[in-house]
């Protein structure tokens, strides 16, 4: 036979909490769900009180649902304790933990409980939570009559899972309850949309909103508020007050919209306003002055708006303090909405007829601007229009300059005894400007003194008493190009037609402003490429380089009509530069034209030479070096531009430009500048070539021919030398010996004459000073000429009045003289007069003429008196002999300092008239009889 195990003590409470369990799963009711714990506690535990109670929220106390005490006394088990800061039951219930208490007769946080636990001799308790989901529903207390007596671990297990399955039956009974209690909106808003259908007036269906918001809610009262825009102030239209309260209505008393503050920004803003009793979607002080204004404890408002313009708010308010449901909040908005889609109905003729006068207005306005002529009564006639219409008193309309980042005032009409806006506007912040770029309408600010719109105007229109702005760009949903202002001097909102009729104003006022601004940009570039053309003309057409600085610089200074405009300039390679050309209008923003800059050690030159571009810079950053030269007082910004031309090429010069520090440039006017100045380069670059270039080829074509006429003189004396030392060879007496050392000793001295030639004479003139009898120099020059005269058959005669000296470079006078009586014998014709004549003019100079009867081209004239041509790729008779052997020695006695002109006298001879230099005092050394060629 087999026996079953008595079962131990620990089986039979797991059996017993099963039990339990089981009874608290099919338990529907709240008490049910406590009787079954309770039960349990008292059968599964040795307790001398127990006691459950449960948490109230909305008055923050336990409701005692029952318990156990050993002498039976019902009544404190019953009872509704309140939770009082401190006291050990609300520490249970905040912090959802368990407590232990050894003696609940001597702990003064006990409340109640210590002089029931002193009556009942109640010594160790603990006090457990019911909790579920981070909620506490209730709390158990157990006490027992030992010191210090505490639940085992064993016992807080069970405990723990009663007191859990307890929870989270009543979680489940609150939901359930919550959900029995909750409001459902759609149905009464269906019944009200169909009860507004049949109502005639606007007045019926407010009354009908107000009692079936009333119904649904429940508040002490309900109220809509109507909105007055002109004066900013609500007032009451329709209200339902419980007949229960005797609160005094003060609905007959407007509200201001400067007494409602941030209540007012929330309804603009579309937003539902709650004040209960544990929180207020407003800041506290807001939220006292409205409750007193409204004389209320508790509410909930709702905008009514209709696209975007606030019509008014509706309202439910409570006398006490009250939580408000989430579908409260969103029956009161949807009925809010309900009646902004009615409210529309009662002026829909007077809407109509408003729309057709602003259709008119527009139109009318329209033609105006498009058909006048005069813009100045074009925008007089728009202004007075809209300012009638708009119940203003500025019409302002501002054009933006980006090159002064400033608003200008385009036109502007105020009331009159009003004073006008003086100057420029500065420009918006960041956060305003794309606020009004990225507006599609016009922006209205109610109040400028406490709205945060447009911060950079709000001071300047706050002293003109313009308390109220509509504002609009002329190019909405474009960057700014210009703004339309209406400016009110009273408090007051604005509108959507008010709105909408400002955009479409301020639309066909920007189409007329924007081409006015493209008529303007293309007379200022007309007038920029006339300018621009002309001065590239002009400097392509000047030749001379400091002719071409001037009027460079002139040119520069007219485009930008400043006050200074300089050119410095210096030589690659040189350390100093120094103001070639300057214009200033006014002597206080002059500069240093005597001055010399150092290019290496003057910061503006180096950072010139180290910027590509034209860029302002202030005079307060210059470096007391640079200003010692640039000294003007009143000059405050600089343009500095550097002459490049290609690369390769060193600048050899800046442009400095000055003004004021007000001056703004525009690009434009940058560019411009730019061309000239690169123009201006390269021309100073091509003169300054072409100018070294035809030096060189002059100082080259001079030294080729003096060395020429000089190997010739050379040739000739070595060629007769040469033909004495033949026949003195052939005679062996000592006179012809004698005269053998003579022609070579004067062999010698030719050849000794000619070394400075070969070496100092190179590649340019060495000017020596010598001196010569006249007589003698007319003895070697017809000497050689002898066998042209004889070959001619020219009659000559020297006529000479002067006993002098003649001083200088002698072998190139020698030449020149040499060279024009040649000429002169070459076009002589064949048994003509040459004649010489020679006059002292003064005690320095000479003037030797000389007549023949040959002919000359009437252009060689005419280009030896006033020299060749500009255009240097143009033939000329100078470019070959004999124009070019006389212009040759034309430019080597003007070197001397003397002249060479030739002319035709009266009776047809050609007069070639010398100036030469007379010697002075006593010089060395002096040619002697010699050395002259009539020696052999």
């Amino acid at each position: 036979m087999v026996f079953s195990k008595e079962p131990s003590n620990n089986e039979k409470q797991l059996v017993t909490l099963g039990r339990a369990l089981q009874a608290l799963r099919e338990e529907e009711t709240v008490d049910g769900a406590v009787k079954v714990v309770l039960d349990y506690l008292q059968t599964g535990f040795d307790y001398a009180l127990i006691w459950v109670g449960l948490y109230e929220r909305v008055e923050h106390r336990l409701s005692g649902k029952g318990g156990y005490c050993l002498n039976g006394e019902k009544s404190l088990l019953k009872q509704r304790i309140h939770l009082n800061p401190g006291d050990l039951l609300e520490q249970v219930v905040i912090q959802q933990c368990s407590l232990g208490v050894p003696d609940l007769r001597e702990e003064p946080r006990a409340g109640e409980w210590r002089s029931i636990a002193q009556r009942h001799a109640i010594q160790g308790t603990v006090i457990l939570p019911i909790r579920h989901k981070g909620q506490c529903f209730g709390v158990v207390l157990l006490g027992s009559q030992l010191w210090g007596t505490s639940p085992h671990a064993e016992e807080k297990a069970r405990l723990t899972m009663i007191l859990g399955s307890l929870a989270e039956a009543l979680y489940q009974a609150e939901v359930e309850q919550r959900r029995r209690l909750t409001k459902h909106p759609d149905e009464p808003l269906l019944n009200l949309l169909s009860q507004l259908r049949s109502l005639p007036t606007l007045d019926k269906r407010l009354e009908a909103v107000v009692e079936a918001t009333h119904r649904f809610i429940a508040p002490d009262r309900t109220r809509i508020y109507w909105y007055e825009p002109q004066q900013r102030y609500f007032w009451q239209r329709s209200s339902h007050r419980d007949k229960a309260t005797t609160l005094a209505d003060n609905g007959e008393n407007p509200i201001s919209v400067q007494d409602l503050g941030s209540f007012y920004q929330a309804l603009t803003a579309d937003q539902v306003v709650s004040i209960g009793e544990a929180r207020s979607s407003l800041k506290a002080d807001a939220t006292g002055r409205l409750m007193q204004q409204i004389q209320a404890r508790s509410l909930i408002a709702a905008p009514i708006l209709l696209q975007g313009e606030l019509l008014g708010f509706l309202t439910v308010e409570g006398t006490e303090a009250r939580i408000w449901h989430e579908e409260e909040k969103k029956y009161v908005r949807g009925v809010a909405q309900l009646v902004a889609l009615v409210a529309p109905l009662e002026d829909i003729e007077a809407t109509i007829q408003q729309v057709k006068q602003d259709q008119s207005l527009t139109t009318e306005v329209t033609h105006a601007l498009y058909s006048e002529a005069d813009w100045q009564s074009t925008m007089h006639r728009c202004a007075d229009r809209l300012l009638q219409r708009l119940k203003a008193e500025r019409f302002l309309v501002l054009l933006y300059n980006p090159d002064r980042k400033k608003f200008e005032i385009c036109y502007q009409q105020q009331a009159p005894n009003r004073r006008p806006i003086v100057g420029c506007l500065d420009t918006l912040n960041p956060v305003d400007w794309q606020m009004l770029e990225r507006s599609t309408e016009a922006i209205g600010i109610e109040n400028l003194a406490s709205d945060l719109k447009l911060m950079a105007w709000r001071q300047l229109f706050l002293d003109l008493q313009v308390r109220s702005l509509l504002v609009c760009s002329t190019s909405v949903g474009k960057p700014i190009e210009g703004v339309l202002v209406i400016g009110h001097e009273a408090t007051r909102s604005w509108n959507r037609a008010e709105r909408e009729l400002l955009k479409v104003v301020s639309q066909q006022i920007g189409l007329l402003l924007h081409q006015f601004k493209l008529q303007d940009q293309t007379e200022q570039l007309r007038k920029t490429y006339q300018a621009v053309q002309w001065g590239l003309a002009t400097m392509q057409q000047i030749q001379q380089l400091e002719r071409l600085e001037q009027a460079s610089v002139q040119q520069i200074a007219q485009l930008l009509q400043v006050p200074l405009t300089a050119l410095v300039t210096w030589q690659p390679g040189h350390p100093t530069a120094q103001i070639t050309a300057a214009t200033s209008t006014k002597p206080q923003f002059g500069v240093a034209t005597e001055a010399e800059i150092s290019v290496v050690n003057d910061p503006l030159l180096q950072w010139a030479l180290q910027n590509d571009d034209l860029q302002p810079l202030p005079t307060n950053q210059l470096s007391p070096q640079t200003r010692q030269w640039l000294n003007g007082a009143d000059l405050d910004q600089i343009l500095v531009y550097a002459l490049r031309t290609a690369p390769e090429h060193e600048p050899t010069g800046l442009i400095v430009i000055g003004d004021r520090a007000e001056r703004i440039w525009s690009q434009h006017q940058l560019s411009a500048v730019g061309i000239l100045v690169n123009q201006l380069a390269w021309c100073r670059r091509y003169l300054k070539l072409t100018a070294t270039l035809v030096m060189q080829r002059s100082t080259l074509e001079q030294l080729n021919w003096y060395k020429h006429r000089r190997l010739e003189e050379i040739y000739r004396i070595l060629g007769i030398g040469v033909r004495r030392l033949n026949e003195l060879s052939h005679q062996k007496d000592a006179l012809s010996s004698l005269r053998y050392q003579q022609v070579v000793r004067h062999l010698g001295n030719t050849l000794t004459a000619a070394t400075p030639l070969l070496k100092q004479e190179q590649w340019q003139f060495e000017d020596d000073y010598e001196t010569i009898p006249l007589a003698s120099l007319m003895k070697r020059s017809l000497e050689r000429l002898d066998h042209l005269i004889k070959q001619r058959q020219l009659w000559s005669q020297v006529h000479n009045e002067a006993n002098l000296s003649i001083g200088g470079n002698i072998a190139k006078i020698e030449c020149i003289v040499h060279e024009i009586l040649m000429a002169a014998c070459l076009r002589s014709p064949i048994g003509g007069r040459l004649d010489v004549w020679c006059r002292q003019l003064d005690d320095h100079w000479l003037e030797m003429s000389i007549t023949d009867n040959g002919l000359i081209e009437p252009q060689l004239l005419e280009q030896m008196n006033i020299g060749r041509g500009g255009d240097l790729l143009v033939p000329s008779l100078l470019d070959e002999p004999p124009g070019l052997h006389l212009a040759i020695c034309q430019a080597l006695i003007r070197r001397m300092g003397g002249e060479f002109m030739l002319d035709q006298l009266e009776d047809g001879r050609m007069l070639s008239r010398l100036i030469i230099p007379v010697a002075i005092g006593a010089t060395s050394p002096i040619r002697g009889e010699h050395e002259i060629s009539g020696f052999f």
